[in-house]
């Protein structure tokens, strides 16, 4: 009777798995896997990727995404330390105000971004009125790594906050009173057991921001393509399915190797949840 019931509950749940989980994969393999001219079953999507322009695409994607994601854990894991340390009420208020840009839609604030960055925008309106030199990083590979840390960071701050704050104080005090100084507690005792987190916080910032495409189209000026740019014409302005889909597997075989990282360090998803 249990079974069945559970059966019952769960319909819903399997109804939109399947309707928004499966067919579009199923769809996505279908079309990266047949010609766009015969329908037959051809590899020629996949290996796209191997052409220069769409090639060069995936390399600045991972390069971008690799330095934002190290720039993200160099700015998260010491705020981490510091507000996991001090056990009090205001860490919480100070996590909720990087929460809160979050509530906002996410268009909105690369948008935002692109108004402050711009060379009549508000920063160098600001330079200029006290006699500085104007900043122009604006429809540059730099100004996408700052969209991307932007709006990125609190996925690695999270998790890493998350397991710091889990982990018991005696298990540090102990390795005090064994004599053990500042450097050797962080290298042998708080960086192994943060290691989960560190590794959720790595996965959950590089997979969006490889496959992220607003940020370069609004902070680049469409004139530095990524990856999910080049997928993304495919599908909206090419209208070649079948090549865009091709694309995606390439990129899905990225984040899937991501995913198998993050479960090999987290098995138990202590990173995650919050």
């Amino acid at each position: 009777m249990n079974n069945k019931r559970n059966r019952l509950l769960g319909g819903p749940f399997k109804v939109w798995t399947i309707a928004f989980t499966v067919s579009p994969l199923f769809l996505i393999f279908y079309y990266g896997f047949t010609s766009r001219e015969t329908g037959a079953f051809t590899l020629e999507n996949i290996l796209a990727i191997t052409s220069p322009v769409y090639g060069k695409a995936l390399l600045l994607a991972l390069g971008l995404s690799l330095v934002s994601t190290v720039v993200c854990l160099v700015l998260a894991y010491p705020l981490a330390m510091i507000l996991a340390g001090r056990k009090s009420v205001s860490s919480g208020l100070i996590v909720m105000i990087f929460i809160i840009p979050m509530w906002m839609n996410f268009l909105l604030r690369t948008l935002a971004w692109q108004t402050l960055l711009e060379k009549t925008g508000v920063i160098n309106s600001v330079l200029s009125f006290f006699n500085l030199p104007s900043l122009n990083i604006i429809n540059t590979p730099w100004a996408i790594v700052l969209g991307m840390v932007y709006n990125f960071l609190p996925f690695m701050l999270l998790p890493i906050y998350n397991t710091l704050s889990k982990i018991d104080p005696a298990i540090i005090n102990a390795a005090k009173d064994l004599g053990a100084g500042s450097v050797q507690t962080f290298a042998r005792i708080i960086f192994p057991l943060s290691l989960p987190g560190v590794i959720s916080g790595i996965t959950m910032v590089f997979v969006p921001a490889l496959t992220t495409f607003v940020i370069s189209d609004l902070l680049g000026g469409s004139k530095i393509l990524l990856i999910g740019n080049v997928i993304e014409q495919q599908f909206k302005q090419v209208n070649n399915w079948n090549v865009g889909s091709g694309l995606s597997l390439v990129l899905m075989v990225f984040i899937l190797i991501s995913m198998a990282v993050m479960n090999r360090y987290d098995k138990d998803g202590e990173g995650i949840a919050l």
